[in-house]
């Protein structure tokens, strides 16, 4: 990818944070999100050109991780993407975030999922403080602040309550169910407010308005987790390790079930023992290479053949010791239970 050019509205010639991106935005983003940023913030200062592989490299990231993390900051309106007439990446400007000037929340439809037509994207940002100061002094919201720092044991940040009155505005939730929503998290060791909030999407776009039916929802999901075990092998009641395995397979990765079944299959055929883990290494690839359909899978093993017989082929055809370099090819099940198994 070619060299982007990054630019700062405001100082320039020194490495600034504001204290706002401190305040309002730091305390959820994730550690890839931060490095960028910041990564950003240092070429923008002294007018250094960089490149996504550039920035990859620098960190040990993937140049997926890289762009997920951009696009991140692109949604939360800090910084501003900037692409070419080929719809190309051309470069990257800061937003001088003190700067802005607070704007009303702008009234979004009720979220509902569709095939067709991707819901409408919700930027938490133009809540203002007057906003969630009204939110956290209401009488029915405020006592679902205090309910959900008693289940969390920590004060809600901005973004926490930006978060509530994005499942109550954007999402249709009753305080009932958001109340719910948090219990079911903290139940299951899970008190990070991303994660909670990605629980609640997936229980919108399921159609979920009620209590009674998140409650029906996690029995599915029980029942779930209990094929996945079968298939592996394992029988009685998941651990507490196994199950989380199992949730991140189905929502933090989106697999399907079927999906999650042949990985399964694999696993079990290729090894009887760290079953777990062997299965979180295929699922993890298959995420990383945009591996999500039964067809994709199909494809991903075909390519996969596809170069085992070229490096056979390659090998026999090899015979000069002068012509014997080594090449960049690998087993990936000889790859997986190397990094996972050890």
């Amino acid at each position: 990818m070619n060299s982007l050019t990054v630019s700062q509205g405001g100082h320039v010639g020194m490495t600034m944070l504001s204290n706002r991106f401190i305040d309002e935005y730091m305390s959820d983003a994730n550690d890839a999100q931060l490095k960028v940023y910041l990564y950003l913030l240092r070429c923008a200062g002294s007018a250094q050109a960089t490149g996504i592989s550039t920035i990859a490299d620098h960190f040990n990231f993937t140049e997926k991780d890289i762009m997920r993390a951009l696009q991140y900051w692109d949604k939360k309106h800090i910084i501003s993407l900037l692409y070419d007439d080929a719809k190309k990446l051309a470069g990257i400007r800061l937003e001088n975030l003190d700067a802005k000037v607070s704007a009303e929340i702008v009234s979004m439809p009720t979220f509902k999922a569709s095939v067709d037509t991707p819901a409408p994207v919700y930027d938490k940002s133009v809540i203002t403080l007057d906003q969630i100061r009204a939110f956290k002094q209401k009488e029915q919201t405020a006592e679902l602040v205090f309910v959900a720092e008693q289940y969390l044991g920590k004060p809600l940040s901005t973004e926490n309550i930006r978060s509530l009155i994005f499942m109550e505005d954007h999402l249709n939730f009753s305080t009932d169910l958001i109340d719910y929503l948090i219990q079911y998290c903290v139940d299951r060791g899970k008190r990070d407010f991303r994660y909670i909030e990605k629980v609640a999407i997936s229980w919108a776009e399921a159609g979920i308005a009620t209590p009674e039916e998140a409650a029906l929802r996690a029995t599915k999901y029980d029942k779930d987790i209990y094929t996945v075990m079968n298939a592996l092998g394992r029988t009685g009641s998941p651990t507490k390790k196994e199950a989380s395995y199992i949730h991140k397979w189905l929502h933090e990765y989106g697999f399907s079930l079927d999906i999650i079944l042949v990985a399964c299959e694999r696993c079990a055929v290729a090894t009887d023992k760290h079953r777990l883990e062997y299965t979180d290494g295929i699922l993890s690839s298959w995420r990383e290479n945009g591996v999500h359909s039964m067809q994709d899978i199909q494809d991903a093993d075909a390519a996969f053949q596809k170069k085992k017989t070229t490096k056979a082929a390659h090998s026999s055809s090899s015979a000069n010791p002068f012509h014997q370099f080594p090449q960049n090819q690998y087993d990936y099940d000889e790859l997986l239970q190397k990094v996972k198994i050890n």
